[in-house]
């Protein structure tokens, strides 16, 4: 049971990094997920699109240094306990 926790945590991390890495002018506006793509107006409801590229952009904000904790402490589990 505590290896499949720790696989799900794991991998969990690893999507969290993915997301993080993901850099808005080389590859979000290539693909249409720009900053400045889903302005809507006033009143309007945002699209999902423009929900998601802030929320892609919050979890780069928030997670930036409890990231950098985190992946410390997978990389020298892993290296203690293989």
């Amino acid at each position: 049971m505590a290896f499949m926790l720790y696989s799900l945590l794991q991998a969990a991390l690893l999507l969290v990094n993915a997301v993080v890495v993901l850099h808005e002018e080389r590859f979000l506006r290539h693909v249409g997920w720009g900053s400045d793509q889903g302005i809507g107006g006033f009143g309007e409801e945002p699209g999902i699109k423009a929900q998601l590229t802030n929320l892609i952009r919050s979890i780069r904000t928030v997670m930036r240094v409890p990231l950098i904790a985190v992946n410390s402490i997978t990389i020298i589990l892993l290296l203690l306990f293989g």
